[in-house]
């Protein structure tokens, strides 16, 4: 521990957004750099907990070791906490800017005070250790001789690559879109992490022999028994992309799109390719209602805001959450709460309870939305279902409507029924404890096995499944010499 009384002198202290009327107006990420004393008094702060909650599977899923580099950075010995960082954590930039933090949330000094600023000081170690040319490719000494192959480039598929190319093996990683990152290259807006920052890692991951290979989508393009006789493994982390649907009369009306279509768009725009104006969508001077109170929901907000929306609505169908910890989720863990993020800060008209009934329209474009106030009730045998409240009809004209309520799985037609890979009760991929599928040789990871799910927990699967797809080679290539 840096500082025994550290925790009661400091204030947990993290950094400032960019003020409202600059960051709007560019695509930018919107916090300013931090002094790097403020970032060593946050790791005094950290109590080297005899039992550290925040890195537990509650609190930090790729078990990183936060109290030993808090306390690293305290000391001022950045570099040693980057080799500590990066001993559990592939991608720290990636989830110092975008996982919400469940390890704060399980920060111990968290039930009298403030938690530690963990997330912050994680990603100012990452950027520090790029800054000074730390983060060098980290080259096998010994080829196995065997064939990866990875398929989807998000976290999970590139944390597995990492893993199998530092093990030895030649690793190839297809990626169906047009560059490579998955959701974080075309799901996450630049104002949340700026895309030099995926690409400067990529840039080492090719430099320790990871190949690439963009717009193939395995199952079409790459039928999946040509894949499995040109590796001796494969690892799907495809995720869950079947976005959830509203089916409500109306919904075929033009003016009404997934939040992916959307964000991807316009990743694409800020990328410098071109977009045909028919096919534009833009919340420019339109009046904007976003379905759905997620993160997906939150990015399409500060979107609208960028491209310089009238007005922006985000209706939300469960109840508000409280404003403080929900008694039903006690610390440790992660807390039923009421979050409002940067871009509500930016703006919204935010409501609770509100069910879509149908979309109404003129010529083929909405132009009105139908809504009706609910309440969620629980009946006797403990099922959860929303109740209309009479009398709360209303009506919203509206120019965009944008669908960000989440994900209901991976995608079944082409890869996995091709393959033949049983699913879990859930529809997603079923893995033993090798993170295997029911196919030989094919492993899953990612929200392709767990479900849509958090950042972190998509590092720390594709890691698992790099393990036991190591193992299975080894082993393979053991019982061929044998023979």
């Amino acid at each position: 521990m840096g500082d025994p009384k550290g925790f009661l002198k400091l204030k947990r202290e993290g950094p400032k957004r960019r003020p409202v009327e600059e960051r709007v107006h560019d695509w930018r990420e919107f916090y300013e750099p931090i002094p790097e004393e403020t970032l060593k008094a946050q790791g005094a702060r950290c109590m080297d907990c005899g039992v550290p909650f925040c890195q537990g599977n509650n609190g930090c899923p790729v078990l990183n070791m936060i109290p030993d580099w808090n306390d690293l950075v305290f000391q001022g010995r950045w570099k040693d906490a980057l080799k500590m960082l990066h001993s559990t954590n592939n991608f720290p930039e990636f989830t110092g800017r975008l996982c919400p933090a469940p390890c704060e949330s399980a920060c111990v000094l968290g039930i009298i005070e403030d938690p530690v600023a963990i997330r912050i000081v994680e990603w100012n170690i990452i950027d520090r250790g790029f800054d000074e040319g730390w983060v060098t490719p980290v080259l096998s000494e010994k080829p196995t001789g065997t064939r990866a192959a990875v398929v989807g480039s998000g976290p999970a598929g590139l944390a597995a690559a990492q893993q199998l190319a530092r093990a030895g093996h030649s690793v190839t990683v297809f990626e169906q879109s047009d560059r490579i990152g998955g959701l974080l290259r075309y799901g996450i807006p630049d104002f949340k992490m700026e895309k030099w920052v995926l690409d400067r890692r990529l840039d080492q991951m090719r430099a320790e022999g990871v190949e690439f290979k963009t717009g193939v989508s395995v199952g079409r393009d790459l039928p999946a028994q040509d894949l499995l006789g040109r590796f001796d493994a494969v690892c799907l982390a495809g995720g869950a992309m079947t976005a959830r649907e509203l089916p409500v009369p109306g919904r075929e009306l033009s003016g009404i799109h997934p939040a992916m279509d959307y964000l991807t768009q316009q990743n694409k725009i800020n990328a410098g390719d071109s977009i045909d104006p028919a096919a534009r969508i833009t919340a420019q001077d339109k009046r904007v209602v976003i379905l759905g109170g997620g993160d997906t929901g939150s990015d399409c907000l500060g979107t609208a805001h960028r491209q310089g929306a009238k007005e922006v609505y985000q209706f939300e169908l469960l109840p508000s959450p409280p404003p403080t910890r929900a008694p039903s989720t006690p610390w440790p863990l992660w807390p039923m709460m009421l979050r409002s993020s940067h871009a509500h800060e930016e703006g919204c008209k935010r409501e609770w309870s509100v069910s879509t009934r149908r979309f109404s329209g003129k010529d083929g474009r909405v132009s009105r939305l139908h809504a009706i106030r609910v309440e969620m009730k629980t009946d006797a045998a403990g099922r959860t279902r929303f109740v209309e409240t009479p009398g709360t009809e209303f009506e919203l004209e509206t120019d965009l409507i944008l669908l960000a309520m989440g994900f209901t799985g991976p995608v079944k037609e082409g890869l996995l029924m091709d393959l033949g890979v049983k699913l879990d009760a859930r529809g997603n991929a079923a893995v033993d404890e090798n993170q295997m599928t029911s196919i030989e040789g094919v492993f899953a990871a990612g929200d392709m096995k767990r479900g849509a799910s958090l950042i972190v927990w998509a590092i720390r699967e594709g890691r698992d499944a790099a393990r036991g797809m190591d193992q299975y080679l080894r082993t393979r290539k053991l019982k061929e010499r044998i023979a």
